[in-house]
């Protein structure tokens, strides 16, 4: 498939009034306007301004000194112990512009937003700077809470594809983690087994997956040549030929050249590419890159399972799959597993030492 694509929006000059013409229509859309409160700012204002002031009679009293003291015949070491106060009032006056100039919308964010949205239009799609838990069965897509697609852009018509960063946040209080991962959402026509493929690029400690999600080791389906050198896949018990039925030969390849660094999961009837890092899409190569795996990975994928059938329910025109082959099953994470162990060991240390008052 021939992709021609139009990055002159991501790389074209922009000026200041462009920006600030697009800021001002833009608010009148909730997507953006959400971004940042009116409250929020009128608070940073006045923080900013009442602090502003404090520093400014600050920096009246040193000028005034100044003044004193060259009537009284200023020595350099006094004029050098009051340059250091004014350099920093100084230093502080240009924070608190930038700040609130990007508070307001004077910061690069509205720029990008400005750029992404008139890609996204010369190219056919829909640009949303944020969407707010959306409703995809993928592993991030259903982990943790304070779910947001950020910076995505989607096809309006004909072939479903989503693609941008995503963030959630597990845990609570000082203990919260907030995740951050780039994704690709690909629409298929079958329903299709549960599978997973972990790159092992991006794994973690002990080799453990990045994934939000484990998986029981017991559904690891090897596959030939150095595949499994670049992936781990998981199927569901007894789907061990339908996996091999999509997974062929030439679309192992194409996984390997153009998406070994990504994990992958079909679940449903919906392909997903997991980036452990976020897609700077400001970049036309993040671009490149995303839609050549739509081009390559996902075509692929599609013309091998147009005629898929789960044989276990019967009617191809069901398109559905059988319950035991609709989602992996989970286990147990290897770095938790050692975290217990460790954790367990130095306690049971500490018991014994106090025991023999060692």
């Amino acid at each position: 498939m021939a992709r021609s694509v139009d990055y002159t929006a991501l790389t074209a000059p922009v000026t200041s009034e462009q920006v600030r013409t697009f800021r001002q229509q833009a608010l009148r859309d909730p997507a953006y306007s959400s971004q940042f409160g009116v409250a929020q700012v009128v608070v940073l204002v006045f923080v900013f301004v009442v602090i502003g002031f404090l520093f400014l009679g600050f920096a009246g009293v040193i000028v005034s000194m100044v003044a004193s003291s060259a009537a009284q015949g200023l020595t350099i070491t006094t004029a050098v112990s009051l340059l250091f106060p004014l350099l920093f009032v100084a230093a502080f006056a240009i924070i608190v512009v930038i700040a609130v100039r990007g508070a307001l919308g004077g910061g690069g964010r509205w720029e990008r937003w400005y750029r992404l949205t008139t890609f996204a239009a010369a190219n056919g799609l829909i640009f949303s700077p944020v969407d707010a838990d959306p409703t995809y069965p993928g592993a991030i897509f259903i982990s943790g809470r304070s779910r947001v697609a950020l910076d995505h852009l989607r096809t309006p018509a004909g072939r479903f594809f989503d693609y941008g960063n995503y963030r959630y946040v597990t845990g609570s209080g000082k203990n919260s983690t907030t995740h951050n991962w780039g994704f690709v959402a690909l629409s298929l026509d079958r329903a299709l087994p549960h599978m997973v493929l972990d790159s092992r690029s991006n794994n973690g400690l002990f080799g453990g997956t990045n994934l939000p999600t484990v998986f029981s080791k017991d559904q690891v389906l090897s596959l030939e040549g150095d595949f499994d050198t670049h992936f781990t896949l998981y199927c569901p018990r007894e789907y061990e030929r339908d996996a091999l039925y999509v997974f062929t030969p030439d679309l192992m390849a194409l996984l390997i050249d153009e998406a070994a660094p990504f994990d992958v999961e079909i679940v449903d009837s919906w392909m997903f590419v997991y980036s452990a890092t976020v897609f700077d899409l400001r970049n036309p190569a993040a671009h490149q890159r995303i839609l050549r795996i739509v081009d390559t990975v996902g075509l692929k994928t599609l013309s091998r399972t147009d005629l898929y059938a789960d044989e276990r329910v019967g009617s191809p025109a069901a398109n559905i799959v059988a319950p035991e082959g609709r989602r992996l099953r989970r286990g147990v994470s290897v770095v938790a597993v050692i975290t217990v162990i460790v954790f367990g060991a130095i306690w049971a240390w500490s018991f014994l030492a106090d025991a023999l008052g060692i």
